[in-house]
């Protein structure tokens, strides 16, 4: 069900290596911080990335997850089709400290409140949700009100990627390492 992205960089570096980066300012970005919380001490940021409901088109999501692979943080990718159920289900037992939904069906004010709900009922509190994909500007309060943390447009850089799920971790990983 998950597929979990290794300890090599999208460019084929090895840990301890510098990368090779395809985006312009990611090798100053990556020089100059992106494993501050490894620096802290604590343990990586773990994401869990999902394509849930009908939506198939899974190519954006792949370069998110190379872009935060590349930041520093432990990426597991669940593949198409997936149910919220499915999703809190593979967040729990991969421990992630956010889970990022990628949308471009439409399906955003359906699919993400039943994830929020589960994500409460079990007690995911300390868990970031975060949305990218194609979000209408309206849609925005509604999102946040039900309790995404944060909403990354398709425009988004891979640094602003990187850097909306460490707010949205930072915000919440007080309650655990």
């Amino acid at each position: 069900m998950t597929l979990a992205v290794g300890a090599t960089h999208a460019s084929g570096a090895t840990l301890g290596e510098r990368p090779r980066y395809a985006y312009s300012g990611m090798a100053e970005w990556y020089e100059g911080g992106c494993l501050s919380f490894r620096a802290m001490g604590a343990r990586p940021i773990r994401v869990l990335l999902a394509k849930v409901g009908l939506d198939g088109h899974d190519r954006g999501v792949k370069v998110v997850a190379r872009a935060l692979r590349d930041g520093g943080m432990e990426v597991v990718y669940t593949g198409l089709h997936r149910r919220p159920g499915e999703v809190i289900e593979a967040a729990l037992q991969e421990d992630v400290d956010a889970i990022g939904v990628s949308i471009l069906s439409g399906a955003h004010l359906t699919l993400l409140p039943r994830i929020a709900d589960q994500m409460r009922a079990r007690g995911m509190d300390d868990v970031a949700l975060l949305v990218g994909g194609v979000i209408p500007d309206e849609d925005l309060a509604e999102l946040k009100g039900i309790g995404v943390a944060e909403v990354v447009g398709q425009e988004a850089t891979p640094e602003e990627v990187v850097a909306a799920v460490r707010r949205a971790v930072a915000s919440r990983r007080g309650s655990r390492p």
